[in-house]
């Protein structure tokens, strides 16, 4: 049986990425992505949907996101979708959350207003973003004790 797993989205980031790295070095991004949706009614007014998505990225990726973005910046993400599931070690129950696993990415806009640090163009100075390479291709997600957050 086929499959196929893409995810496009183009939204704002919901808070600054945590940028963390693993024990072996790996960099890793977690994000928040808030994405819109305006649609009429039945009545015709335009009501608007707003969708929360937690994002994560690797490696090189990972390192310009956090450099370049904060707070309220648009994102341009292409990923795939990945259902992490785990034991809640407070109440004991199995949870489940689905996340995107970012394999490209694009600046979006120009350069930030009000950044500190460092001002984001809206290109990396070095090489385009290109798609990361994640510390297991298709293998299951690492333990919970091997991504730090």
């Amino acid at each position: 049986m086929a499959s196929y797993n893409k995810v496009i989205l183009l939204g704002n980031l919901t808070r600054d990425p945590e940028l963390r790295y693993t024990p072996k070095g790996t960099a890793v991004a977690r994000l928040g992505l808030a994405v819109n949706r305006s649609y009429k009614s039945e009545t015709g007014e335009t009501k608007e949907e707003v969708t929360f998505l937690d994002v994560d990225a690797w490696g090189k990726q990972a390192e310009l996101i956090g450099q370049y973005l904060r707070k309220g910046n648009p994102l341009f993400v292409e990923g795939r979708l990945r259902l992490d599931q785990w034991d809640d070690k407070q109440t004991g129950q199995k949870r489940s959350a689905l996340k995107v696993v970012m394999e490209n990415f694009q600046f979006i806009g120009g350069r930030a207003e009000g950044v500190q640090g460092a001002v984001a163009p809206s290109r990396p100075p070095s090489r385009p973003a290109g798609p990361a390479e994640p510390p297991t291709s298709d293998g299951p997600p690492p333990e919970e004790d091997d991504v730090p957050f």
